[in-house]
């Protein structure tokens, strides 16, 4: 009789290494947080989440089944040393990206985009970044630090350009931060139709990785998030917003700032393992 061992992946993201063309990776790391830590277990949290959810969405009529997907489980990455957890987390996508794999990263606070689009620079030197937040996140320095979760955005354009980062559901963030976003003109209104259609033109045929962070949604749908901000998406307006991203080319994408173990059910932990579902198979399945 043959035994089985149970490895705690996302849903069935049983396929090889070698075979997959997706490969889920998780970044526990949260050593920026200014407010409520705890997001570095989110990883483990989503993929706990996922044993839940049916591979099958009703939403698109698609199945995961329809796709190869590698979970190689999470980084091992030392408490205490930002410039090394940032350094490990660009040597593991460059990894990645060397063997043409498509990186799906779940984070941890949102600092983990930093060395994801350091590590995409060469092999994507036109990439767009396609920024889903309720933050700006482009402070120059936040209690003194350059590398934070507040100041992410900001670095990341040092590496690509004003001109490719686009920001969408933007609600908070400082006077000079909306200063700064209007002369580069980054953010977009989704609800504005001209906005859709502008966005639409801008990503058409490109090259793009799309950086979610959770807070997003309103906190009466996703609760367990480190700095939840009043007046968000729903997650019907989310997955209709990131199916206008469907004209580019998505060539990786991470999920972060998930606070688990936090809200009763664990309905953030649901909520963010079915935007990942939802999230791989508007982009990875086909039309």
């Amino acid at each position: 009789m043959e035994i089985n061992f149970n490895h705690l992946r996302f849903l069935d993201a049983d396929t090889e290494y070698a075979a997959a063309q997706l490969i889920l990776l998780g970044c526990p790391f949260d050593g920026t947080t200014t407010y409520q830590p705890g997001s570095r277990f989110a990883p483990t949290a989503i993929r706990e989440a996922s044993q839940s959810l049916e591979s099958y969405s009703p939403i698109q009529k698609k199945d995961l089944s329809q796709i190869s997907l590698c979970d190689l489980g999470d980084l091992e990455l030392p408490f205490g040393n930002t410039p090394r957890i940032l350094n490990l987390i660009e040597q593991a996508i460059t990894r990645l990206l060397s063997d043409e794999k498509i990186p799906i990263v779940l984070g941890g606070e949102h600092l983990i985009t930093l060395p994801i689009i350091s590590a995409f620079r060469e092999p994507y030197p036109d990439l767009i970044l396609v920024h889903l937040d309720a933050h700006t996140d482009l402070r120059d320095e936040y209690l003194g630090e350059k590398l934070s979760h507040a100041t992410v955005m900001r670095r990341v354009i040092e590496l690509i350009g004003n001109e490719n980062l686009i920001q969408v559901g933007i609600r908070s963030g400082t006077q000079e931060e909306f200063a700064f976003a209007s002369r580069i003109g980054c953010q977009y209104n989704t609800k504005n139709q001209q906005d859709l259609s502008t966005l639409q033109q801008k990503i058409k045929g490109k090259n793009i990785y799309i950086s979610l962070d959770l807070d997003i949604l309103d906190p009466s749908i996703l609760p367990g998030t480190g700095n939840p901000e009043p007046g968000g998406y729903s997650f019907r307006h989310l997955i209709e917003v990131l199916s206008v991203f469907k004209t580019g080319n998505v060539v990786g994408m991470d999920i972060v700032e998930l606070l688990p173990y936090q809200t009763p059910h664990q309905i953030s932990c649901i909520a963010a393992a079915t935007i990942l579902k939802e999230s791989l198979l508007l982009y990875f399945t086909g039309s």
